[in-house]
């Protein structure tokens, strides 16, 4: 898992760590000194905590004119343990949104498991972001990780797609192509 990097062909573009209005704003990272764990696998240095001890994630996108914010997820999802959609929600989601941002990608093919629980967060992150017009994705999560999202009726919330190609589109084509097809799906 330390081998696993977030997606960092976009940093001429956005960094963060560098964006006053991202939770991760001023962190500092380390490229040598590896000491956060998943299950004792040590991950890449350059992977932001926000409360989970199975989840991490990596803002690689956010563009306030927009109202959009990419994310890079790695871990286990594990809403029954660890409540990760509540940490998600109120360390992450809430602050992007008090910045206008609504509308949310996030890559999910390191999500290598997916442990249901309430759906209280998802329903009420669903409300929120349909009172502004808002949707939330998860791009390429793992046939297996899908089929326990799926089976928790969570797709509902946030909608599962399927990009293969994602990393070869610019920030805004991304965008646009995900913002086109939640509107047709939502209308």
């Amino acid at each position: 898992m330390h081998e696993i990097e977030p997606f960092y062909n976009w940093r001429h573009i956005y960094v963060s760590e560098e964006d006053e209005q991202s939770p991760f704003y001023g962190r500092v990272y380390s490229e040598f000194e590896y000491s956060q764990t998943i299950y004792n696998f040590y991950i890449h240095p350059q992977w932001d905590e926000f409360g989970s001890r199975t989840l991490y994630l990596k803002v690689i996108l956010a563009d306030y004119d927009e109202h959009y914010a990419v994310i890079e997820l790695l871990g286990e999802w594990n809403d029954a343990i660890e409540n990760d959609i509540m940490q998600l929600k109120r360390e992450v989601i809430d602050k992007f949104q008090l910045a206008g941002i609504h509308k949310f990608i996030f890559i999910a093919e390191n999500v290598l498991n997916y442990h249901s629980g309430d759906r209280d967060y998802y329903e009420e992150w669903y409300e929120e972001m349909i009172d502004e017009e808002g949707w939330a994705v998860l791009i390429n999560m793992p046939e297996q990780t899908q089929y326990d999202f799926r089976k928790a009726k969570l797709q509902r919330y946030i909608e599962l797609v399927e990009l293969p190609n994602w990393r070869t589109f610019k920030p805004f084509h991304l965008f646009r192509k995900m913002d086109d097809e939640q509107v047709k799906r939502l209308d």
